[in-house]
């Protein structure tokens, strides 16, 4: 332990540079993105070899109204929350302040340091480089970084995912000599200062980093570290082997008791830690290789599914397991954390089921936790949600106000962390593969820069209004012609597809697969893809049924009076921050009449205007027209959508109209309905 470890940089990290930009931060220190490498770095042996390899940060700029969206973040909570709330303030022990020294600043950092380079917006950056720059002057002698007040492992594994990501965008050179001597230090003190409380259930976090510094330095005392932590965290794959919560918790079974931490049972069915550990066995299986390892990531998903899931791709979690019904809720923090998982998992494994499965997340259950102008989040967001009141809830363990929107609802945490979600899709919508060439993981307008075939530096052009409609232009535009393949991903949810490259139809792909186009691409070559968005029915808790169309979840548009909360929430909003309760202003208990053999025959599509704000209901881009009845002892329980009644459901109220929009535009709505007794 006490030789000096080795440092090398691998050569890629120069390579190519496509950004070169400064920002000037308010104490006049300059950020800059000295020499941003468009290069992708691989796994080093002995690390099994990955499907995918993420690109860079900046790789992939967004476009379009995905552009827009980003743009709507930064002009919200994200890009003004430490101007006025305090654990993300000046006084942030991340700072060098007597404030909050725990995992706030390090979550906010994980979320506004993609969305500032991506944006390339000088105000965020400049915000940005305040932590980044205390963070990288002030380790301590011996390695460790953040705090001198803070004791604990965790908060720093968030914060070494923000400090590779600022290398990755701006090139650096203190990040990973900091690194190396951090990871240093922890493998020394791997037994006097051992993992405890989040830091145990979350081993795999700092798993990543270490890995993303072994395959840059080579250094063969980091997969001694990697051991290190695997053996001292919680087991998930095993635990998954055994699960044993399969119906709604509480706080008796948890053993919760009022001013005391989570025991080690809560820590288990707590649904963040769930959402972050879908990843574990899979970044394992890099080291271990064992097939078990990979396997357990299917059977992670499936037991979520089928004791928590919920229609929106996520389970319910408020604020551990909550089962099946949609009227339980489930945390941004979950949603955020989720979709990072999967982003990480589909680099490693390259399943396609798992890129829809991210697509269902991000197009329906991340923006639906937030307001239109993402000024304001809610803590829990319910499928089936018919009322956000500051009132009790039957959570399983959480507050009256988990469901309102506002700035900090229910805890902070999700104040500090839910920024990270939007940011991180776009870095994930395509990937390298080890051949030299590309993967689309997700679909979405955007524009990619980087290198193919080793050397070849490569822009791609995606233009679409995906998801919402489901054509998809791609111009390639290599700088020489190369043969290299694209592999195209093919929705599990297509029933039928059109691929052409410079207008000649290509056979051959297949839903729910990859599709590799192998070509000596030259500049101007395009890729269309015609995915018919055609309406699908899916079956969930009591029987009910739930409308898609391609990968958006539809929900009933239900008449919205957003109410100011002047009093009673235990942390009120701070200007220009505000608490708003969402009220009722037409009729939500219906059941739907539909004919699920046909449902172009009950069901009207309506394509609208892609505007600046496609995840509100007056924006929705895409309206689907049903008929059903009122359900009159379908009544609120609780202060949510009552217990959901069985279908078929019978009803002798007229049939009436309704409309359905995407469900992350519906901030009230319910997404399984009861489906009608045709008598």
């Amino acid at each position: 332990m006490q030789r000096a470890w080795k440092f090398t940089v691998v050569c890629a990290l120069g390579i190519s540079f496509f950004a070169l930009i400064s920002a000037r931060a308010s104490d006049n220190s300059s950020l800059s993105v000295k020499s941003a490498s468009s290069s992708v770095v691989f796994n080093r042996e002995p690390l099994q070899s990955s499907a995918f390899y993420p690109l860079p940060l900046t790789s992939i700029r967004p476009k379009g109204w995905l552009l827009r969206q980003l743009r709507i973040q930064a002009d919200g909570l994200t890009g003004h929350l430490d101007e006025f709330w305090p654990d993300v303030g000046p006084k942030s022990g991340w700072l060098g302040g007597n404030g909050e020294s725990w995992e706030r600043g390090p979550y906010y950092m994980d979320g506004l340091i993609p969305l500032a380079f991506l944006l390339g917006d000088s105000r965020l950056l400049a915000k940005a480089n305040k932590w980044v720059e205390w963070t990288l002057t002030n380790p301590s002698p011996e390695g460790w970084i953040g705090p001198v007040r803070n004791k604990d492992w965790w908060p720093n594994m968030v914060m070494l995912k923000v400090l590779a990501q600022y290398q990755e965008a701006s090139g650096d050179p203190r990040v990973i000599p900091l690194m190396d001597k951090y990871f240093r230090f922890h493998l020394q003190h791997l037994s006097d200062r051992p993992l405890k409380d989040w830091a145990v259930f979350r081993w795999y976090e700092e798993l990543q980093s270490v890995i993303w510094l072994y395959n840059r330095t080579g250094d063969h005392q980091l997969l001694e570290l990697a051991r290190g932590l695997q053996s001292r965290g919680f087991n998930w794959k095993d635990y998954f082997d055994h699960f044993p919560f399969r119906l709604k918790t509480n706080r008796e079974e948890l053993d919760l008791k009022p001013g005391m931490g989570l025991p080690q049972k809560a820590m288990s069915a707590h649904g963040v830690n769930n959402a972050m550990a879908m990843k574990s066995s899979g970044l394992w299986w890099l080291l271990s290789g064992d097939e078990s390892d990979r396997e357990a990531v299917p059977r992670l998903l499936e037991r979520l599914d089928t004791y928590h899931g919920v229609p929106n791709g996520m389970f319910t979690c408020d604020e551990h397991y909550a089962g099946l019904d949609p009227s339980q809720g489930t945390e941004v923090c979950a949603v955020v954390e989720a979709m990072f998982s999967l982003e990480q998992l589909i680099s490693i494994l390259g399943t396609p089921a798992l890129c829809d499965r991210l697509e269902r997340i991000a197009f329906n259950a991340l923006p639906a936790t937030f307001s239109a102008d993402m000024w304001a989040h809610q803590y829990d967001q319910q499928a089936n949600q018919v009322l956000c009141s500051l009132a009790p809830r039957p959570w399983s363990d959480n507050g009256p106000e988990s469901n309102v929107f506002g700035m900090e609802p229910n805890y902070g945490c999700c104040t500090a962390n839910m920024h990270q979600g939007w940011p991180k899709f776009v870095s994930s919508l395509w990937m390298a593969t080890p051949d030299g060439g590309l993967a689309t993981v997700a679909y979405a307008p955007c524009e990619v820069k980087t290198i193919v075939k080793g050397n070849v530096p490569v822009t791609v052009m995606e233009e679409t209004d995906y998801p919402f409609r489901g054509s998809i232009r791609m111009t390639i535009d290599p700088t020489v012609p190369t043969l290299f393949p694209i592999q195209l991903r093919i929705p599990g949810w297509l029933g039928s597809l059109s691929l052409r490259v410079n207008g000649e139809v290509v056979a051959g792909p297949q839903p729910g697969s990859f599709f590799s186009v192998e070509r000596k691409w030259k500049s101007g070559d395009q890729i269309l893809l015609e995915f018919p968005m055609r309406l699908r029915s899916t079956r969930w808790y009591h029987n009910s049924v739930v409308i898609e169309r391609g990968p958006l979840v539809f929900s009933l548009k239900i008449g919205e009076k957003w109410q100011k909360i002047s009093s009673g929430m235990n942390k009120p909003a701070i200007p220009p921050a505000a608490d708003w309760e969402v009220l009722p202003t037409t009729a939500w208990n219906y059941g739907l009449s539909l004919n699920l053999s046909n449902l172009e025959q009950s069901v009207e599509v309506a394509e609208k205007a892609l505007g600046d704000s496609p995840f509100s209901p007056e924006g929705a881009p895409v309206e689907l027209k049903v008929k059903g009845r009122r359900l009159l002892d379908w009544t609120l329980v609780n202060n949510s959508a009552g217990p959901l009644p069985l279908s078929p459901a019978r009803s002798k109220e007229r049939e009436e109209p309704l409309t359905l929009i995407p469900y992350g535009s519906a901030k009230l709505r319910i997404t399984a309905f009861p489906l009608l007794s045709p008598e």
